[in-house]
């Protein structure tokens, strides 16, 4: 089961500025597990190198994040006939709806793809506008099936100020009301996830790791880089 926030204070510097809003979020590599592992690789600048291996550390980390966040999902009992043996499962009631921001958001998106396999997919096209002098975002793509009472996960691995993920969800809400809002990303800023859980107060969060805080120029620190740069080459 992943640590919620409130049982891990020493990994979020700043979570205790919102206790109540922030009490919803789960850090999975709050203790030793796999998900650490390739975490640290992703960080790494001389491993950041390998894409190919930068894009399946994402996708690892979607497929553990998807995992933790399956336990908290609804499931059916299924007479099984197997081939010696009448027996019974537990099958996932409804797959839920993957979304994801484009483009950095595509690996991690098919690791929850790997396990929700039945899962419909949303796309978000969200970015935002350089120089300026705060952080603008950009929304003007977005590809979804109803959400109408459906579970939700929003998968992004780069939760800086938080402001791409909230307008990214609020305008999928053209497309219906889900009646559970999970929201995924690999590396938060404290900031950011207090934004997010102040704004989205229906979703829970997941994150692999929260780290010390924004700079400047509102980029995470350590944090890992461009995750879409990392995945599929620099652009213009």
């Amino acid at each position: 089961m992943a640590t919620p926030l409130s049982s891990s204070a020493a990994s979020a510097p700043a979570a205790a500025d919102a206790p109540e809003a922030m009490a919803n979020i789960h850090v999975v590599c709050a203790e030793p597990s796999i998900a650490n592992h390739f975490l640290a690789e992703l960080r790494d600048k001389d491993v950041q190198k390998d894409s190919l291996r930068f894009r399946r550390n994402l996708q690892r980390l979607g497929e553990i994040i998807a995992y933790r966040i399956s336990a908290h999902l609804s499931y059916t009992d299924k007479t099984i006939q197997t081939p010696l043996a009448e027996t019974t499962g537990k099958l996932l009631h409804d797959f839920p709806i993957l979304a994801t921001v484009l483009r950095a958001g595509l690996p991690f998106h098919q690791g929850f793809l790997n396990y929700f396999d039945q899962s419909p997919s949303a796309f978000v096209a969200a970015y935002r506008i350089e120089g300026t002098a705060q952080v603008q975002v950009q929304v003007d793509y977005l590809s979804a099936p109803s959400l109408d009472e459906r579970v939700l996960i929003l998968a992004d691995p780069m939760l800086a100020t938080g402001k791409s993920l909230v307008q990214t969800y609020r305008a999928m809400l053209r497309f219906g009301m889900p009646r559970q809002v999970h929201i995924a990303a690999v590396i938060a800023s404290p900031e950011g996830l207090a934004y997010v859980a102040r704004e989205i107060p229906e979703a829970t969060l997941w994150v692999a790791a929260i780290d010390e805080k924004l700079n400047e120029q509102a980029y995470i620190i350590p944090g890992l880089g461009d995750a879409g740069d990392l995945s599929y080459g620099s652009k213009l």
